[in-house]
């Protein structure tokens, strides 16, 4: 049972030790924010301010790490990511949103009022072994600066006193370290545990974004099914009416009407082509045929720029977001064929946790810009439809990466 409660204290202690390093450091972080607090007021705080939250989001995700270990219990982090939108609004809604605040709370307690409370347990033990010490060295430091401990020690009666001395500082360390462990753990995680609340409304708009996001994509593609309808197999339709009608009056005048006839096969082949594209444009039949991994085979293998393909273990996912993943694949794969000029690509594909990670990532010249109605902001819509994200990095010179993650819920 001793030994038990000695570990028990030794932890304690170790624990205080690592975090009054931590405070230090939230100390030189809370000193930094201050600093640029005016330049803060005269940018707007557009270009300090995120990446001062994206650096706090990460420091307080290490002390979660930190103080979940000691405790036993993991914090949950907060279901609000780092932005991979990397517009001002995104920027700014995540620097000014509730769990960043909460952050900034834990910084402040955090820092000074930590770090004392840290330093003053962590050197309480080591008054026991200094007031132990005294008896062996008082008489050799000069009469007129004696020894200090906690009461200046002139006489071998005073020094006599010292393990008495040593005594109250090891009861003290004794209930102190363990008392101040449980507490720095306690308020930290209290000041770090997201609220509830905030984040179940925080799910509602998400959600509410999510399936705006989806209707928003569900009718682009409607409208691109009708537009391929319309302009390609309706107009070959057409045609193929128009010509079997030229034919028929061809005959009934006892002219040639094969020519017309040939015409209105050809435009009849053509016509079911397009349509064959249109419904496998809705769902690819290679997908039922030979599931997720072997469709982005298949792309893979008809990709212009050479390309290899890394599946970690997908097995089968819900149709809906192999369907998703096929044609982000296809689509980036297009425009790295069209764009980049690139001499090889790499794609990947994985589960990771709850999400079905799509990565694509070529050598090109890069400066991949995402515009309104282009690919790239179709592929985010796509994404957002299913409650993901998606970054792309495309620094000019390359390489550009594009990565998106959807919620397979697995």
């Amino acid at each position: 049972m001793t030994s038990d409660r000695l570990r028990a204290w030794a932890r304690s202690w170790r624990f205080l030790a690592v975090e009054a390093g931590a405070s230090a450091v939230s100390t030189l972080f809370f000193m930094a924010f201050l600093l640029l607090a005016p330049l803060m007021l005269l940018t707007g705080g557009v270009l300090v301010l995120p990446e001062a939250a994206r650096l706090l989001r990460r420091w307080a995700e290490r002390a979660r790490t930190r103080i979940g270990t000691f405790r036993g219990t993991p914090i949950p982090g907060p279901s609000s990511q780092e932005p991979a939108d990397r517009t001002i609004d995104a920027r700014l809604h995540f620097a000014f949103s509730r769990q960043t605040r909460r952050e900034l709370g834990w910084l402040v307690v955090h820092a000074v009022p930590t770090l004392t409370v840290t330093l003053v347990c962590i050197t309480i033990p080591l008054g026991v072994v200094s007031s132990l010490l005294v008896p062996f060295y008082w008489f050799l430091v000069p009469a007129d600066e004696p020894v200090v401990a906690p009461y200046p020690v002139t006489s071998w009666g005073l020094a006599a006193t010292m393990p008495l001395v040593a005594a109250a500082y090891a009861v003290l360390s004794w209930f102190l370290v363990l008392a101040a462990a449980r507490g720095v753990a306690a308020v930290s995680a209290r000041l770090l545990t997201p609220d509830r609340r905030f984040e179940l409304r925080a799910r509602v708009d998400s959600l509410t974004l999510s399936r705006a996001a989806a209707l928003d994509a569900h009718g682009a593609e409607l409208r691109r099914i009708e537009r391929d309808l319309h302009d390609g197999a309706q107009n070959r339709l057409v045609s193929v009416v128009m010509m079997m009608g030229l034919a028929e009056r061809a005959f009934e005048t006892g002219g040639d009407g094969l020519p017309q006839l040939r015409s209105a096969q050809e435009a009849a082949t053509e016509a079911l082509a397009g349509l064959r594209r249109t419904v496998h444009d809705i769902y690819p039949p290679i997908l039922d045929e030979l599931g997720l991994e072997g469709a982005l085979a298949s792309l893979a293998g008809r990709s212009v720029v050479p390309c290899t393909l890394t599946v970690d273990g997908i097995g089968r996912v819900p149709a809906a977001l192999e369907s998703a993943s096929y044609f982000l694949v296809a689509e980036a794969l297009n425009n790295v064929n069209k764009y980049s000029a690139a001499r090889a690509v790499h794609v990947r594909v994985a589960v990771d946790e709850a999400w079905l990670v799509v990565e694509v990532e070529d050598d090109g010249r890069g400066g991949a810009v995402e515009r309104p109605g282009g690919g790239l902001a179709g592929m985010r819509r796509r994404v957002e439809a299913f409650e993901g994200r998606m970054t792309v990095v495309s620094p000019e010179g390359g390489p550009t990466n594009v990565r998106a993650e959807l919620a397979c819920g697995s």
